[in-house]
């Protein structure tokens, strides 16, 4: 029972318990870094360099009132939490983590993923909507637009990864980069795709559905509570979740030099990943909703499209 190895009970356990608390942790990970890369103090009070901000946090939601306003759709607005934080953490089932470290071996890996992410729309639709407050509709609208458009380009760049591996199977794309990474020839994929996925967790500087100096945090402005704590953690859920995915589909999964464990090799380039996405927060303006639309649509959509026309014919003229 207590063995790693794929779909045990042992192994589906530890890795929601471990996802849960890394996305917890990430929380003052992410304080951390940002006051570092602009040299002011970050939290540095509770415990040990304030690692235990994030525990002090937490108790601060569960004591908060669970209040739902009076105007809003009961159902949908407790629904709408749930679902991102349900959906995010589905998409973990078919990571592969190390070779013996994984929820699910599937053959469709890759569109389960998307699939999850396509649904992860209807969770802010259905908190913007509940809540019949103009600024969450707007917030709404603006998340359910920016992900199902930037889900068509994430798509599509990773078509690219599944003609040179031959499968939609995460594991089997991580060994089929035994011989090279595939974001050397899939560079340009690589790149949309990284784009594509701060867009869809809608993390800075793409986090215009939720742009407190525009729309007063947009879809959740009337959340509070664990309500709002589900919001929040299945942000940095999905920002694990991103990086997991950029690391297995492009930079090798676990393949590393043999004087690691496998499972560090996942491990260190996933961080390396979410560091970045950390330092994009701190280093890049937010655009305006308009520019974000048209860049995905006239820009990253052709070159989506010319990039797997290429590697497409570079394929077959291989063969």
């Amino acid at each position: 029972m207590f063995t790693l190895q794929v779909g045990s009970i042992f192994t589906i356990i530890l890795v929601l318990a471990v996802v849960i608390v890394v996305a917890a942790m990430l929380i003052w990970v992410e304080r951390r870094l940002l006051s570092f890369w602009q040299e002011r103090l970050g939290p540095n009070r509770v415990g040990w360099f304030g690692l235990l901000q994030v525990v002090a946090d937490m108790v601060k939601i569960f004591n908060k009132e669970d209040w739902i306003p009076r105007f809003a759709d009961r159902f949908s607005f407790v629904l709408a939490p749930a679902i991102i934080m349900t959906v995010v953490l589905l998409s973990f089932a078919v990571i592969p983590f190390a070779p013996n470290i994984g929820v699910v071996d599937s053959n469709v890996g890759v569109l389960f993923v998307l699939a999850m992410a396509s649904l992860g729309a209807y969770s802010v639709m259905l908190g913007g909507l509940s809540s019949d407050n103009k600024y969450a509709l707007l917030g709404s609208l603006r998340c359910a637009a920016q992900m199902v458009s930037y889900e068509v380009f994430m798509g599509i760049s990773l078509l690219g990864v599944v003609a040179l591996s031959g499968s939609f199977n995460l594991r089997v794309i991580v060994e089929a980069q035994a011989d090279g990474w595939y974001v050397i020839p899939q560079f340009v994929g690589f790149v949309i795709f990284l784009i594509a996925g701060i867009a869809e967790s809608h993390r800075l500087p793409f986090d215009l559905p939720e742009a407190e100096g525009e729309i007063a945090a947009g879809y959740h402005a009337e959340y509070g509570g664990i309500k709002f704590g589900m919001f929040f953690v299945a942000e940095y859920v999905g920002l694990v979740l991103v990086s997991s995915l950029i690391t297995v589909l492009f930079f090798g999964g676990w393949l590393g030099p043999a004087f690691l464990p496998p499972i560090v090799w996942f491990s260190a380039k996933a961080f390396t990943f979410i560091a970045f996405f950390i330092l994009l927060r701190a280093a890049i303006p937010r655009p305006r909703y308009d520019q974000l639309m048209n860049f995905g649509w006239l820009f990253l959509l052709p070159v989506s499209l010319v990039n797997l026309l290429v590697t497409g014919a570079i394929i077959l003229s291989t063969q």
